[in-house]
């Protein structure tokens, strides 16, 4: 069995684009940028052993509001940059009642299945209190990226950081 360590996206790998308290993701690839150290961590996470998945929800998708093409280009973008060995995502909305929208932990769980990942040996680092419950969920340690969001505060995270570098440093040291 492996470890991993999930990423969400918005708000831990790239900007997310904050609109009245409330973040949303890059419109397009051109708007896709990288918060600062993020390619420092993966680095550093990838080379220790741990798979890096990306698990996030893309709702916008089935709203209409983005096209699942522009998504796919931004996540292969990802992939060949960011030493990430997966991408799991998710394009339905609340009203769905699916299992794999975040704070569901249908993405983790299947990531565990596909990649062979031990839950209780990985984490889970996410900006928002969907992310949090997720990895809680899976059975997985969670570490909150702090975000001045105007919505729901997480519950209990293991570790509260200021960016994903800072997270991969708690995590390689074995201190969370």
């Amino acid at each position: 069995m492996t470890r991993a360590v999930f990423l969400d996206r918005d708000g831990v790998i790239n900007r997310a684009v904050v609109r009245q308290g409330r973040p949303y993701p890059p419109s397009s690839d051109a708007e896709l940028e990288y918060l600062p150290g993020v390619a420092e961590a993966t680095e550093k996470l990838s080379a220790a052993g741990f798979r890096l998945i990306v698990v996030t929800n893309q709702p916008d998708v089935t709203t209409g509001l983005q096209r699942r093409d522009v998504v796919e280009a931004m996540h292969e973008r990802i992939r060949r940059e960011l030493h990430v060995d997966d991408i799991k995502v998710c394009y339905h909305v609340d009203q769905d009642t699916c299992s794999c929208r975040k704070p569901e932990p249908g993405m983790l769980l299947e990531a565990a299945v596909n990649w062979s990942i031990d839950l209780r040996k990985s984490y889970l680092v996410g900006d928002r209190w969907r992310d949090i419950a997720a990895g809680k969920a899976a059975g997985c340690k969670t570490v909150l990226v702090r975000s001045d969001y105007d919505e729901k505060q997480p519950d209990n995270p293991d570790a509260v950081v200021d960016s994903l570098l800072e997270a991969s440093e708690l995590i390689l040291a074995g201190r969370i």
